[in-house]
This record gives C-alpha cells, structure tokens and sequence, in this order.
C-alpha cells in the first residue's frame, strides 16, 4: 500500500475510534519514511491529555492487531495541533474566533487581527490599521474588518499576545 493509501485507511479508523465523540476531529495524519505516524485530532472544547492517550492505545492496538505495518515496525503519536501549526480545517477557525491570528495570503502579504467570524467560504478579521488624522500631525489607529476568501489563504497561525 503507498503512502496515500496508507493515509486514507488510517483516516477511516481514526474517524471510526472517535464517532462517539462528535465533538473530535481528525485534523491531520502524517507518515514519514521511518514509518512515524503523527496522528492530530482536535475538539471543539479543547483535548485533554488523558483523552490523547486514550486514542493513542486503542489506535496502536488497532494497528498492531491489524499488522497495518509489516512486522508492527512503526511508532505512533496522537497529539492535538500546537500553537506552531496552521489552522487547517474550517473548525478550528471556529473554535479560534476571539484569538488573535497571523494570515498569510497566497500573494506572500500577511494580515494580523483578531478572529472575529468564519463562513465556509472564508473568515473576517479586525485589524488595527494607522490612518492619518484629519487634523494635526501622526497618525491614529482604527479597526477595521477584513474579508479574507479560504483560497486566498496559504496559512494561518494563532498569535499569542502578551
């Protein structure tokens, strides 16, 4: 089986383990040559770790009785996404409204604002944005919302502020 497929029938047993839980999602598997499967799941309240290692035994049990690998040489992670990884599926842009978030577009420019509504087809950021004054000198800053389209997006990160 080739790595896509192999991905595809991780995916299906992944899905199958977390059905009973509708408030999981499967964000992301990887596959790297060493046979390092990196399984990312996500919850609309948030993944605890007692909830990560629960999936973690019962997929690597699955896998080990299914000997998906050949002699069961693989090494298995479930984890949820970290800060340092995009936001891939238009649920965790819901779960994310309110954060502050980094998006670069397609065209290599990049927005910064604060999550403020996501449709299926794309999300609307708050940005502060310095405008000249209409009277005396600088600059003042106001907010303005930005329409940004899912395919206009190449990626986009959650910011921490302090």
């Amino acid at each position: 089986m080739n790595k896509d497929g192999q991905i595809e029938a991780l995916e299906r047993r992944v899905n199958s383990l977390i059905e009973a839980e509708p408030e999981v999602f499967l964000v992301e598997i990887r596959i790297k040559p060493t046979n390092n499967v990196k399984v990312f799941l996500d919850s609309d309240k948030g993944m605890s770790l007692d909830r990560l290692i629960h999936y973690n035994r019962k997929l690597y049990r699955e896998l080990e009785e299914a000997n998906f690998f050949p002699g069961n040489d693989f090494s298995l992670e479930v984890s949820s996404p970290g800060l340092d990884e995009p936001l891939k599926q238009i649920r965790q842009y819901r779960k994310n409204i309110g954060r502050s978030v980094e998006v670069l577009k397609s065209d290599g420019t990049k927005n910064e604002g604060t999550l403020v509504e996501v449709s299926d087809d794309g999300i609307k950021l708050e940005e502060e944005v310095r405008v000249p004054r209409e009277k005396g000198k600088g600059k003042k800053t106001e907010l303005v919302q930005t329409s940004i389209p899912f395919d206009h997006i190449k990626s986009t990160k959650i910011q921490i502020k302090f």
